[in-house]
C-alpha cells in the first residue's frame, strides 16, 4: 500500500493509539478534581479552625472585662436588725416650787446649769444643783445633821458661796453661805431653804417639754428634763432577748445611711408594750453612742440596731452576690478557666452575714478570684 493509501485507510481495530488517549485524559480530569477537592477540604479546614480561633479570642476578650474578688477566711457574723430610737437619756418630769401660778419658765431645748433657775413659781424661782440625794426636807437652823447638808454644802462650795470643809452639820456657816447665795439671786435673804425651791439632779439638764406652761397653774410637773447625752432605745422580742447583754457592740444606722457604733448600757426585765392596737412583750434595751459626733445636730431619730447574732470563725466567704443560681436548688460561683474562659463550680452555703456569705466546696480554696457583678 502506498503512502498515500495508508494515511486515508480506517484505523485498525486491533491498535491501542487511539484509546490510549482519551484515557490519559480522563486521569488528568480526575487528578486535577482529586485535587480541587483536596484543596477545598483544606481552605474548609483552615476556615473552621480560623473560626474557632476568633471564637475563642472572642471569649477571651470578652471575659478581659470582668470584676473578680478574692475567697476570704475569717470570722462572719450575723446581725439583728432592729428599729429603736434615738433621743437624750433620762428624761425626767420635775415640779416644784409649791402651789402657785408659773411665771417663767425656759424653752425646750435649753439647757440649765448648777445654779439656774428651771423655773419660777409665783416669781420665785426653783434652782437647778447637783446630787444624787433628792430633797426631802427644808434646809434650815436646828435640822438634823444628814447627807442632803453635806450636799447642799458642796453645791454652795462650787457657786463660791462656803469656804469650809462640807459636812453633814447644818452650822451659822451654812446658814451664811445660804444668804450670801440669796443675794446673789435677789432673793429674800432668809438663810433657810423651803421644800421644792431647789431641785438636785445628776448633773446639767436640757429642757425636753414645758408641762405647765406660763402663766397657767403649777401642777405636780412643770417641766420634763433630760441628760445632756444622747443614746439609743430598742425593743428586742423575747425571741431575741439573749442579743441583748449588756457591753456588748451594736451598730446604730442613722437617717441618711451613715453609721456609729453603740454599746448596750442596760438591760430592762420585760414588759408589756402596746403598738398598732396589739400588745406584745417586748425587752427594753439601752445603748450609748460611742461616738457623740456622730449624730451631730440630731436630737431625735428613728434608727436601726444592728444586734450581732450568730458567728462563725475560720470559714470562707465571699460577697453574697457572688453567688449565682446553678438550679433551682443549687448555687455557685464562676472562676477563670486555664484558658481565660469562665467555669461555674457549686458551692454549699452557710451563714448569710452583713452582706457576705460562708460558702464551701471542691476548690474553693482562701485567695481564690470569683466573679462579682461590675
Amino acid at each position: 500500500m502506498s503512502d498515500e493509501l495508508r494515511e486515508l485507510a480506517p484505523p485498525s481495530s486491533t491498535g491501542m493509539g487511539t484509546q490510549k488517549r482519551p484515557r490519559r485524559r480522563v486521569v488528568v480530569v480526575a487528578s486535577i478534581c482529586i485535587g480541587v477537592l483536596v484543596l477545598a477540604a483544606a481552605g474548609a479546614a483552615v476556615v473552621v479552625t480560623t473560626a474557632q480561633a476568633q471564637t475563642a479570642q472572642g471569649q477571651a476578650a470578652s471575659n478581659t472585662g470582668i470584676t473578680t474578688t478574692e475567697v476570704r477566711k475569717g470570722t462572719l457574723s450575723g446581725v439583728k436588725q432592729v428599729s429603736a430610737t434615738m433621743d437624750y437619756s433620762d428624761v425626767r418630769e420635775l415640779g416644784g416650787g409649791g402651789s402657785g401660778i408659773v411665771t417663767a419658765a425656759p424653752e425646750p431645748g435649753a439647757v440649765i446649769g448648777r445654779g439656774q433657775s428651771l423655773f419660777s413659781v409665783n416669781n420665785v424661782p426653783v434652782i437647778l444643783l447637783h446630787g444624787a440625794l433628792p430633797a426631802w426636807r427644808p434646809f434650815e437652823a436646828g435640822m438634823e445633821d444628814g447627807p442632803d447638808v453635806r450636799q447642799l454644802e458642796e453645791n454652795l462650795t462650787a457657786l463660791g458661796f462656803f469656804d469650809r470643809e462640807p459636812d453633814e452639820e447644818f452650822a451659822w456657816s451654812t446658814m451664811n453661805a445660804i444668804e450670801r447665795w440669796q443675794e446673789a439671786l435677789g432673793l429674800q435673804e432668809t438663810g433657810r431653804i423651803d421644800l421644792g425651791l431647789v431641785v438636785f439632779q445628776p448633773g446639767d439638764v436640757r429642757i425636753s417639754s414645758l408641762e405647765s406652761a406660763v402663766g397657767s397653774q403649777a401642777g405636780p410637773v412643770v417641766v420634763k428634763v433630760s441628760s445632756l447625752t444622747k443614746r439609743v432605745e430598742a425593743d428586742l422580742r423575747l425571741s431575741d432577748q439573749a442579743l441583748g447583754v449588756v457591753g456588748n457592740k451594736v451598730e446604730i444606722q442613722l437617717p441618711g445611711g451613715t453609721t456609729t457604733a453603740g454599746t448596750i448600757t442596760d438591760v430592762s426585765v420585760p414588759v408589756e408594750k402596746e403598738a398598732n392596737g396589739e400588745t406584745s412583750v417586748v425587752v427594753p434595751v439601752g445603748i450609748a453612742i460611742d461616738d457623740a459626733a456622730a449624730v451631730g445636730t440630731l436630737q431625735r431619730a428613728a434608727v436601726t440596731v444592728g444586734f450581732p447574732a450568730e458567728q462563725r470563725e475560720n470559714v470562707l466567704y465571699v460577697p453574697v452576690e457572688a453567688l449565682i443560681a446553678l438550679d433551682s436548688e443549687t448555687f455557685g460561683v464562676e472562676v477563670r478557666g486555664s484558658h481565660g474562659d469562665l467555669k461555674k463550680i457549686p458551692v454549699e452555703t452557710g451563714l448569710f452575714a452583713d452582706g457576705k456569705v460562708e460558702i464551701s466546696g471542691k476548690g474553693i480554696t482562701a485567695g481564690l478570684d470569683v466573679v462579682v457583678p461590675s
